[in-house]
């Protein structure tokens, strides 16, 4: 008998409630397996918005964030 086959007979002997039951979980299942697409790479998320954030822009925000932190030991 094969897993198909053993299936069938189990969910005959099911109450008809039973049976919609499962065959929710089955459609759960076929579902989750659809929509499994790739993510969309966020790398050109803003790149309509013609903004180019430099390294040196980076290290210039570093300073200023930086700049008046405290500098005691503890």
């Amino acid at each position: 008998m094969s897993v198909s086959e053993s299936i069938i007979e189990k969910i005959k002997s099911l109450t008809p409630e039973q049976q919609r039951e499962v065959e929710l979980m089955v459609e759960r299942l076929t579902n989750r397996n659809q929509q499994k697409q790739p993510r969309r790479s966020l790398m050109g998320l803003f790149e309509d918005l013609n903004i180019h954030i430099t390294e040196e822009d980076i290290a210039e925000a570093r300073r200023e964030m930086w700049g008046n932190f405290p500098r005691e030991d503890f």
